[in-house]
């Protein structure tokens, strides 16, 4: 489906519009708890629109026809989707319509407003869906979170620059929602480095991946509960699942509880503000994964950051 010719081409048209974001190592005294391997994380947090989701975005954005960018691109989210589309089309001049839940995070809400999309608020994910179909119907492109070529290329080319950064890598730790990331860095992984291993890791409660590797097909949850509303996807979807089926060795669970601390370890060594979705490839690896990375060379991402500091506050509580 993919090969590194295409990841190429896609870097190529990514250059200059988003960024080499920055890969850390981590052992030094001041991380408590990480395993006994050469650790470093990728800070995917830092890239425009604050997140992965900018290099996917822009790559979908930028292939669409006259009519379509005349027309506009639709999406429902209310995490870092939103905030990639409404940076990727403010970019390349075109419209944006945002349906979100109205719980969604207000400073998410207040960032994509500020890069002139439109917003409209609905009582809950599934009618932010439906209303994202409608305007689609009425002739905007639909911009798909995960499961769309362009994302998971996006995906790829972050993992192929993290391959450069940090060529002795072994092991890739990488957080899953939808399963776009996983598809995409892993693939890149596969292609680079076919010795290596890639681990998805999931909340407890959102383990649609999870649950589909194991089914063999993917599945789709009766209920979603977790603090990392990016991670809460409630399906796998095709695309990306056979992906996944073809290029991650494992899955690994985490609780929110680890994620929080993963949010406190980044706000203390690093003072960063990370969403826990961010936190969530920490966790693992401080938690279930510690005695199986002894050893190997550990790249993890840290994969985004928006998240208002008041629901940070509370969710640290």
């Amino acid at each position: 489906m993919f090969d590194l010719d295409e990841i190429a081409v896609a870097a190529e048209r990514l250059r200059g519009v988003t960024l080499e974001t920055p890969v850390l190592p981590l052992n030094s005294d001041r991380w408590q708890g990480l395993p006994d391997a050469d650790v470093c994380a990728k800070l995917e947090l830092f890239q425009q629109a604050g997140s992965f989701k900018g290099r996917g975005v822009y790559l979908g954005i930028s292939g669409l026809s006259e009519d379509q960018r005349n027309a506009g691109v639709v999406a429902a989210s209310g995490g870092n989707h939103a905030l990639a589309v409404s940076w990727a089309a403010r970019a390349a001049g075109i419209k944006a319509q945002i349906t979100m839940p109205k719980a969604t995070d207000p400073e998410r809400i207040r960032l994509c407003r500020a890069m002139g999309a439109e917003i409209t608020l609905h009582d809950d994910m599934a009618a932010a869906f439906a209303e994202m179909e409608r305007i689609a119907d009425e002739g905007a492109a639909l911009m798909h979170p995960f499961e769309a070529r362009h994302m998971i290329l996006g995906a790829a080319v972050c993992g192929a620059e993290f391959v450069a950064q940090s060529p002795d890598l072994d092991t890739l730790v990488v957080p899953v929602g939808g399963g776009g990331l996983i598809a995409g860095m892993a693939l890149a992984f596969s292609l680079l480095r076919p010795e290596g291993q890639v681990i998805g890791v999931e909340p407890v409660g959102a383990d649609s991946t999870t649950q589909s590797l194991a089914n063999g097909g993917p599945v789709v949850l009766d209920r979603v509960a977790t603090i990392a509303d990016s991670l809460g996807s409630p399906k796998s979807l095709p695309m990306s699942f056979g992906l996944a089926q073809a290029h991650v060795d494992r899955m690994v669970l985490i609780s929110d509880d680890a994620m929080r601390a993963g949010m406190r370890d980044y706000a203390d060594v690093l003072r960063i503000i990370a969403e826990p979705a961010c936190a969530a490839s920490l966790a693992a690896i401080k938690g279930p994964l510690r005695d199986d990375l002894r050893g190997r060379r550990v790249g993890i991402i840290a994969c985004g950051s928006n998240i208002g500091i008041k629901r940070y506050q509370d969710l640290l509580a």
